[in-house]
C-alpha cells in the first residue's frame, strides 16, 4: 500500500513549545505542592516527548509511568473504540496523579483513560493535554491544562505521528495532503 503524499506546514515552533511547557510546569508545581510523590502518567506513544520535557520542568518529586491506548491506528480518523494496550506497571491507589495527553481531538481515549484510573482510586487525578481541537470534542472532557488550542487539522511532530512518521520533529506541524488519503 503506497503511503499517501503530504506536506507538513509549521504550525507551533520548538521555541514556542518550549516556553509554554515551562510555564505549565510552574503551575502544576504549585498546584501539586506538598505532594509526597507526583505519579506522571504519560499516554503513549504520543506523548513520550512532552512527558520528558515537562517532567524536566517540575520540582517536585516524580514518577513515571506508562499507559499506552489507541483509537486511531494509521488512520487520521478516531476509531472510537479505545483499547488499552499496555497497563500502568505501578499502583495509583491513594496517590496524586497527572495523566499526560498528546491531543485531546474527539476525547474519547481521555475519557476512557480517566474512567479507568479513577477507578483505581488514586488520592487525586489531574490531566493535562499538549493540543487540544475543542471543535472535534465528541465525549464531555477537558484536561486540567492544555499546552495549546488548535483548530481542526491533522498535525504531527514533537511525538505526534502519522502512520509512525514524524513524530522526531522539533515542532508542531500541519499535515496538508497532495493526493487523496488512503481509506482507513
Amino acid at each position: 500500500m503506497a503511503q499517501p503524499s503530504y506536506v507538513i506546514d509549521r504550525m507551533i515552533s520548538a521555541k514556542s513549545i518550549a516556553a509554554r511547557i515551562e510555564t505549565l510546569g510552574r503551575e502544576i508545581e504549585t498546584s501539586f505542592a506538598g505532594t509526597e510523590k507526583l505519579v506522571v502518567v504519560g499516554l503513549l506513544r504520543g506523548s513520550f516527548v512532552f512527558i520528558a520535557d515537562l517532567v524536566r520542568e517540575l520540582d517536585l518529586d516524580v514518577e513515571v509511568d506508562f499507559l499506552e491506548a489507541s483509537s486511531y491506528g494509521n488512520s487520521t480518523q478516531s476509531s472510537r473504540e479505545v483499547r488499552i494496550l499496555k497497563d500502568l506497571r505501578g499502583q495509583i491507589g491513594g496517590r496524586d496523579v497527572l495523566v499526560v495527553e498528546d491531543i485531546v481531538d474527539t476525547g474519547f481515549t481521555l475519557h476512557h483513560v480517566v474512567g479507568l484510573l479513577r477507578s483505581r482510586q488514586p488520592r487525586r487525578l489531574e490531566t493535562i493535554a499538549l493540543l487540544d481541537k475543542p471543535s472535534r470534542r465528541e465525549v464531555d472532557i477537558r484536561a486540567t491544562w492544555t499546552g495549546f488550542e488548535i483548530p481542526d487539522e491533522f498535525v504531527v511532530g514533537y511525538g505526534i505521528d502519522f502512520a509512525q512518521r514524524n513524530r522526531n520533529l522539533p515542532y508542531i506541524g500541519k499535515v496538508r495532503f497532495t493526493e487523496e488519503e488512503p481509506a482507513a
